[in-house]
């Protein structure tokens, strides 16, 4: 027979944890994506896919190969580029042979140090062609648009922001001749 304590420590660790699960996905959806939400989550239940971003512009495919390699066979790395200068802009996917490979890879992978920044890893529901271009109005990640801090690894000043300080060196110049 089964005691009152057993019951309740087994419902208490169903439901109740100290240290989140680290190889779940976030409530993130792509806003491009044409299913359900049903549907994206019936994917991301399949995929072998991850969603690398926070690179620095400078991490070349060899590193992350070489350290997402540690948790399964990497079947192909896409690297994130600029849809105006087709340079890196700070993310890539990276599909595995098994969806196991890249839930091992959230748990071991993510949070961790590649360039001196922390990545970070999401299922994805699959590579589709066009995706490796950043969405901002620049041609980069939408993130790096709005950014107000100097970020050396990401190119330096967000977009906006280095608008405003190449208007002030600008105007700088002017007085200054």
């Amino acid at each position: 027979m089964v005691s009152a304590t057993e019951i309740d420590n087994s419902l208490l660790s169903d439901t109740f944890t100290i240290v989140p699960r680290l190889d779940m996905p976030s409530t993130y959806k792509d806003h491009q994506y044409q299913g359900s939400a049903g549907q994206w989550n019936e994917e991301l239940t399949k995929s072998s896919t991850l969603y690398v971003g926070n690179l620095s512009f400078y991490t070349t495919e060899e590193q992350i190969y070489e350290v997402f390699s540690k948790a399964g066979e990497i079947k192909r790395i896409i690297m994130g580029l600029s849809r105006a200068a087709k340079t890196p802009c700070g993310f890539c996917f990276v599909e595995y042979y098994t969806h196991e490979d890249a839930l091992n890879c959230m748990k071991y992978v993510n949070g961790t140090k590649l360039d001196d920044r922390i990545v970070r890893t999401d299922l994805d529901p699959g590579f589709r062609e066009g995706r490796q271009f950043g969405r901002g109005r620049s041609g980069g990640q939408v993130r790096d648009e709005y950014r107000q801090e100097y970020d050396e690894g990401r190119g330096g000043w967000g977009h906006m922001r280095s608008k405003q300080e190449d208007g002030g060196n600008a105007q700088q110049q002017e007085e200054d001749f």
